[in-house]
């Protein structure tokens, strides 16, 4: 349950992205990477530990510097539309996993050997290590993660990201300003990998570059797309699925993974809204179901 935690943290901030805003994301990872080394930096008692701060002081530098590599990789990146967005994000997320393995970052950032002994949290001289008690830290970051998404799903900057996806002329044509408003969304969800990030590399207590691969964007990514784009419980449901059903199917062995494509390939083609989807995606696929001018006035009412 704690793998399901962290990756509905980071379901929960890829899917403002791509669910909200309709930015598709390959490279998210990257934010996920970028938390988990601020963190350990800031508290590793180990040779790259750089202030030996506590997890609690050390999380809002970490939640600050994933928003802010957000909006600096975004200005040149967000200037691209749809299959050209991709893979410029794809090839963000690369781009960090790459300079924290590089040989010229190692005396910094511990290249292929990681950074080493991360404390765990602390509450009141109550250390959270063991399993439960991790898995309680990530319950309540990600309750308080959907309760901004929540809110912010329903605010004007949220009708402006909705506004973007539609499309995104008509919503320049009535004045938002598509590059500011694509790159709070981009920052804040950034920030909001980054909170999965920290959290990861204390429940390791250790940090190493190959944790953080390709296969964790495609993965988050697909959990949104079977949960429902747009929908926060979506989110959840997606990761119990995309983590769960293969547990479940363990006794299977080597045929478990095979059984799990074709299960999601039935998913998507007879439910390609996803399991639980957000209100415009049901409508957006009725409306295209249906296929005439009536049919979305019959559907907007």
């Amino acid at each position: 349950m704690v793998l399901v935690g962290l990756y509905i943290l980071m379901g929960l901030g890829l899917n403002l992205e791509v669910g909200f805003a309709g930015l598709l994301d390959l490279g998210f990872v990257a934010f996920f990477a970028i938390g988990a080394y601020t963190v350990a930096l800031l508290t590793s008692r180990g040779e790259h530990g750089i202030a030996h701060m506590s997890f609690w002081a050390a999380i809002p530098i970490a939640v600050a510097v994933s928003l802010a590599a957000g909006v600096i990789f975004g200005i040149p990146v967000l200037r691209v539309r749809g299959d050209y967005l991709a893979i410029a994000t794809l090839g963000l997320g690369e781009i960090v996993r790459l300079l924290v393995l590089s040989d010229a970052l190692e005396p910094w950032l511990g290249g292929s050997f990681g950074i080493l002994s991360i404390p765990k949290p602390v509450i009141g001289g109550w250390e959270l290590s063991g399993p439960r008690q991790l898995y309680y830290l990530i319950v309540a970051a990600s309750a308080l993660i959907a309760y901004v998404a929540w809110r912010l799903q329903d605010s004007r900057l949220g009708r402006a990201w909705m506004a973007i996806r539609e499309d995104e002329d008509v919503a320049q044509a009535i004045g938002i300003n598509l590059v500011t408003t694509k790159l709070l969304a981009y920052g804040i969800g950034g920030a909001m990998g980054g909170i999965g990030g920290a959290i990861f590399a204390v429940m390791l207590g250790s940090v190493f570059p190959h944790s953080f691969q390709l296969l964790i964007s495609i993965n988050v990514l697909v959990l949104i797309i079977l949960g429902g784009m747009g929908s926060i419980w979506g989110v959840v449901v997606g990761a119990l699925v995309l983590v769960g059903l293969p547990e479940l199917l363990r006794e299977f062995g080597e045929f478990r993974f095979l059984i799990y494509g074709i299960v999601l390939v039935v998913m998507m083609l007879y439910r390609p809204e996803g399991l639980l989807p957000g209100a415009a995606q049901k409508r957006e696929l009725r409306v295209e179901e249906a296929g005439t001018p009536d049919a979305y006035l019959a559907v907007g009412a």
